[in-house]
């Protein structure tokens, strides 16, 4: 598997994928104090910019330690992060990686977590050497079901009580997505 090696950006119709720096610690704090936004992802919501900070330093050793990297969603023309998608717990041996990703609720519905998660599973698969992609993702989240779904994932099996977080033992679906099985286009 392909070592990322300085920051890839990523452009869509509509979005800018860039480096998430501390600077962008208000933008994440913004989006991820909201109960709605954080409920499925095993976190707390924000309170503090400290938060965010451990957020952005947390993006900043996966990319380090070549286990993922997390890249912030802006729409073009503007500098304010209102997501991430990315990837985590890369196994170069396996060419495999999760992907994860958020988006700030006042951009629910648009086409953009979609438009992010197209962007992001093609840079793994060409630029990444990434054979399969898996997402994560807890049963009640039937947004982020229907929307790997749409993208060609495959919903492979249950994880029962497979992560412990917020004081809970969550059952995760496993979803994959093969190389051969995307739409490039």
């Amino acid at each position: 598997m392909n070592k990322v090696t300085g920051f890839p950006v990523l452009e869509t119709d509509r979005l800018i994928l860039r480096q998430v720096t501390p600077e962008d610690a208000g933008s994440l704090l913004k989006y991820l104090c909201s109960k709605d936004v954080t409920k499925h992802m095993g976190l707390e919501p924000f309170k503090t910019i400290d938060d965010a900070l451990d957020e952005i330093s947390w993006y900043q050793s996966i990319l380090e330690k070549n286990t993922g990297i997390r890249w912030g969603i802006t729409l073009k023309g503007q500098r304010e992060v209102i997501g991430s998608c990315g990837f985590l717990n890369m196994a170069s041996k396996h060419h495999r990686a999760e992907i994860g990703f958020e988006l700030s609720k006042d951009y629910w519905g648009q086409g953009i977590a979609g438009e992010a998660l197209k962007a992001v599973s093609e840079y793994g698969f060409e630029r990444m050497d990434l054979q399969r992609i898996e997402a994560l993702i807890e049963p009640l989240n039937i947004s982020s079901q229907k929307l790997t779904e749409r993208h060609g994932f495959v919903r492979e099996g249950l994880l029962r009580s497979y992560e412990f977080t917020c004081g809970k033992f969550d059952d995760l679906y496993m979803y994959s997505l093969l190389k051969q099985d995307f739409n490039f286009s």
